[in-house]
């Protein structure tokens, strides 16, 4: 047998968010140009259609603004995943939106992220959607803020305007619970390249890292995950062949923990426990396999498992619920009012369930939650009480950002209403700002 090998240290997976027109595209066309991850002949393209637009310089966010509506209107709309390398470190990147409309978008894409740039437009500062979105990444849980204080070449007295950004913007983040060491402040020009790769002479009042050197050497914090083995099944896999007659192997991904032969196990939600007797890939065996990796369990025991049920480990397996509170971001346009019908999606599971309550609304301006609201609206933040209509073996956010997470449907359209997280997520606002709980 072999172990897995999935587990990559050198990787970081990273997203770009901020308001409308802060250079969002800009600079992740510069990320890419300056470490060499586009081709000759985009280059050339790129150069071909600044000179048509009358630029004097290659204008580098149409290397990354693909669809035509923002290519014609110079914004983005989708979420759209780049790929670059430095000798160090490999990177995965989600540009996403800045409109206030496609703050669901910015969601989905800083969801998995371990590290987000946030901008903010130097001659503007930390505005309404910059709050917005910082108090949607503290919800999220993401553990590392980038913030890349923009088109600092075009203020006066940059020094003075990106101390004062930087600290109101370390107020912001306090509030919202990070703690200082996770939060790195940068000026930078992306049109002109200035602190993304190379150090540039016009901030002498700054001495930190460039954003590529940050990129490069912070910490990639494991998933902040306190909880133990959780496996989806998303397939039974049943040949009935000549060759494997008696064949049971439960396909899936590895969402939370490592799966390892000998170890017991337990089926949720009907709680029968085993052991895991072998773990198949399509390489061959494995001894363990990692989180993100793909692989069929084979169970000692002839159990009843089938989609949707989450093979766990033991000693702290979820106790399947058929009620739980859960704080979501509303992404419909139509509001969420109690007694609202909806689909709730968790790992491979997707049963009925109805919105019992309301319980508050965030307000990310003010940073304070008030309480018993009749509605959420399209990009509310909110705790809300669900009842389903099958048992769910979720755990709380807190504990594991993959187990713990869940979207709403619309059982009629099959739409995405709201990204959902397990428990209370607005209690560490209510603690800082001194709310009662």
């Amino acid at each position: 047998m072999s172990t897995d090998t999935t587990a990559q240290p050198d990787l970081l997976r990273l997203a770009t968010a901020g308001s409308v027109d802060d250079g969002k595209s800009t600079l992740v066309g510069r990320l890419l140009y300056d470490t060499k991850s586009v081709l000759a002949d985009q280059i050339d393209a790129v150069t071909r259609a600044s000179v048509d637009r009358g630029l004097a310089t290659p204008d580098l966010s149409l290397l990354v603004d693909g669809l035509r509506a923002e290519r014609e209107q110079g914004i983005t709309i989708d979420v759209a995943y780049r790929y670059f390398a430095t000798p160090s470190r490999t990177f995965v990147l989600a540009d996403t939106p800045g409109h206030v409309q496609y703050t669901r978008n910015t969601v989905s894409g800083a969801s998995t992220a371990q590290l987000v740039v946030l901008l903010v437009d130097a001659r503007n500062g930390v505005v309404a959607q910059t709050r917005r979105h910082a108090a949607v990444l503290a919800l999220l849980g993401v553990p590392r803020l980038i913030l890349a204080v923009n088109k600092i070449d075009l203020v006066d007295d940059a020094a003075t305007v990106y101390r004062d950004i930087a600290a109101e913007f370390s107020e912001l983040t306090a509030s919202l619970g990070w703690d200082p060491s996770a939060v790195q402040s940068i000026p930078v020009s992306a049109l002109h390249g200035d602190n993304v790769a190379v150090r540039s002479e016009n901030t002498p009042y700054y001495s930190g890292p460039t954003l590529i050197e940050h990129l490069e050497s912070v910490p990639v914090d494991a998933e902040p995950d306190t909880v133990g083995l959780r496996f989806p099944v998303q397939y039974v896999i049943r040949p009935r062949t000549p060759e494997h007659p008696d064949y049971r192997g439960y396909a899936g991904q590895v969402a939370v923990g490592t799966a390892r032969v000998g170890d017991p196990v337990v089926a949720l939600p009907s709680g029968v426990r085993s052991t895991i007797e072998r773990i198949d890939t399509a390489d061959g065996p494995l001894d363990a396999a990692q989180p993100g990796r793909s692989v069929t369990i084979v169970l000692a025991d002839d159990i009843d498992v089938s989609r949707g049920d989450v093979i766990s480990s033991v000693g702290d397996a979820p106790t399947p619920v058929r009620e739980f509170a859960a704080t979501v971001c509303w992404l419909a346009e139509r509001p969420l009012r109690a007694g609202a019908r909806v689909l709730v999606k968790h790992g491979t599971q997707t049963v009925q369930a109805i919105v019992d309550t309301v319980e508050s609304r965030f307000d990310e301006q003010a940073l304070v939650v008030a309480p018993a609201p009749e509605e959420l609206g399209l990009n509310d933040i909110g705790l809300v009480h669900l009842r389903t209509a099958g048992e769910l073996p979720v755990d709380d956010y807190r504990a594991s950002r993959r187990s713990g997470s869940f979207l709403l449907i619309d059982p009629a359209s099959g739409n995405t209403l709201s990204a959902g997280l397990v428990g209370d997520a607005l209690e560490a606002v209510r603690t800082v700002a001194g709310q009662p709980a």
